[in-house]
C-alpha cells in the first residue's frame, strides 16, 4: 500500500538521527500492508534498519550461573551460552535456528527450540513474508496475536532498547508490549536485539494455539514451561491484550492444577478484560485459554491427566515439518 505521507527515506538505525515523525522500518510487513504505523500514526520520515549489518542468531556467554539451564548450578559453573535474536532477525532465520549447525548444546538438551517452529507457523503466512518479516517488528507492532511476542515473552527473553544521547536499557518483552498496538518504546528508541537465558531453552516446554478457523489468525496462543519439580510458568497472547505471565506451584503461588490455573488467569485478566476483535469473542477466548492451560499443565508435569484432543485451528510442536 502507498504512503503518501512519507517524505524521506533514511539508511539508519542511529537513534540521535530521530525526530519527531518518524518510524522506524525493519521488514515493514506490517507498516506498508496498513500504509501507516498503526503505533504512531503516520510517519514522515521512515530510518531503516536493514542496513545495520547486525548478525541475525548469535550464540554468546554470559557468565552467570543461573543461565546454565541447571536448577544445581553452583557458583563455580562456567559462562554459558544466552541465544541473541537482532531485531532485523528475519522469521525465516527463526524457523531454521533449530536445525542450525553451531548449537552450544546436543539438540536434545534444548527442548525450548521446539517453540520456534510453531510460532513461525502461527504467521499463517507464506514463505514470502517470512523472508521479510523481522522479529524486532512483529513485537514493536504489538499486536495482540504477535507469534514473535508470544515466543519472546514465553522464554523470558530482554529486550535490548536503543535510545538518543547513547540510552540503553533492557525491558522483558513480557513487560515491553503494554497493549494493543502500545509498547514502552519511548521516542526515539529502537530495539537492538532480544536475548534468550539458555535456562528458558532447556526447560520442558509447551505449545498451545488456537483459531477460529483452520489456519486462521491466533485466538489464543499459550506457551509453558515446567520452571521446576511441580512448578510452571505460563504466558498467554493472542485472547489477552498484552503478554501475560502466570506462575503456578511455587510458594506463594497459586497451584499448579485446573483450578489454580483458571483462578490466576482470570485475576491476571480482571482489570484489562480479554481480547475482542472478530477473530474470537471474550467469552470464548477465556474458555479456550483456561483449556489449553489445562492441556499444558498436563503435559508438563507427571501423572497430570491426558490433555484433551486436539482441535480445528490448533498448531502444535508436531506436524510443523514445512
Amino acid at each position: 500500500m502507498d504512503m503518501t505521507s512519507v517524505e524521506e527515506v533514511l539508511m539508519s538505525a542511529d537513534p540521535d538521527q530521530w525526530l519527531p515523525g518518524d518510524s522506524w522500518l525493519a521488514g515493514g510487513t506490517v507498516l506498508l500492508s496498513y500504509g501507516t504505523d498503526i503505533t504512531r500514526g503516520r510517519p514522515r520520515r521512515l530510518l531503516d534498519l536493514t542496513g545495520a549489518g547486525w548478525q541475525p542468531v548469535l550464540w554468546h556467554a554470559d557468565g552467570n550461573p543461573e543461565d546454565a539451564g541447571h536448577q544445581d548450578a553452583g557458583q563455580d559453573a562456567p559462562p554459558v551460552p544466552a541465544l541473541e535474536l537482532a531485531a532485523t532477525c528475519r522469521v525465516a532465520e527463526v524457523y531454521a535456528l533449530p536445525e542450525a549447525a553451531d548449537l552450544p548444546l546436543p539438540r536434545d538438551l534444548l527442548p525450548g527450540l521446539d517453540l520456534f517452529r510453531p510460532c513461525c507457523d502461527s504467521f499463517v503466512a507464506s514463505y514470502k513474508i517470512w523472508n521479510v518479516s523481522t522479529v524486532g517488528g512483529n513485537v514493536a507492532t504489538a499486536l495482540p496475536a504477535g507469534p514473535m511476542t508470544s515466543l519472546l515473552a514465553g522464554l523470558d527473553a530482554v529486550a535490548v532498547l536503543l535510545g538518543p544521547a547513547g540510552a540503553r536499557r533492557e525491558l522483558p518483552v513480557a513487560d515491553l508490549v503494554l497493549g494493543e498496538t502500545r509498547t514502552a518504546l519511548r521516542d526515539g528508541e529502537l530495539i537492538r536485539c532480544f536475548r534468550i537465558p539458555l535456562a528458558a531453552l532447556r526447560q520442558p516446554s509447551a505449545f498451545r494455539r488456537i483459531s477460529l478457523t483452520d489456519r486462521g489468525r491466533s485466538a489464543a496462543l499459550l506457551i509453558g514451561r515446567r520452571t521446576g519439580p511441580g512448578r510452571v510458568r505460563i504466558v498467554v497472547t493472542a485472547s489477552t491484550r498484552r503478554p501475560l505471565v502466570v506462575d503456578l506451584g511455587g510458594a506463594e503461588q497459586p497451584p499448579a492444577t485446573g483450578e489454580g490455573w483458571r483462578s490466576a488467569i482470570d485475576a491476571a485478566v480482571a482489570d484489562e478484560g480479554w481480547h475482542d476483535d472478530v477473530h474470537g469473542t471474550p467469552d470464548w477466548r477465556r474458555a479456550m485459554t483456561h483449556r489449553l492451560g489445562e492441556e499444558i499443565l498436563a503435559e508438563l508435569l507427571p501423572g497430570a491427566p491426558a490433555a484433551a484432543r486436539r482441535t480445528t485451528g490448533d498448531i502444535t510442536m508436531e506436524g510443523t515439518a514445512r
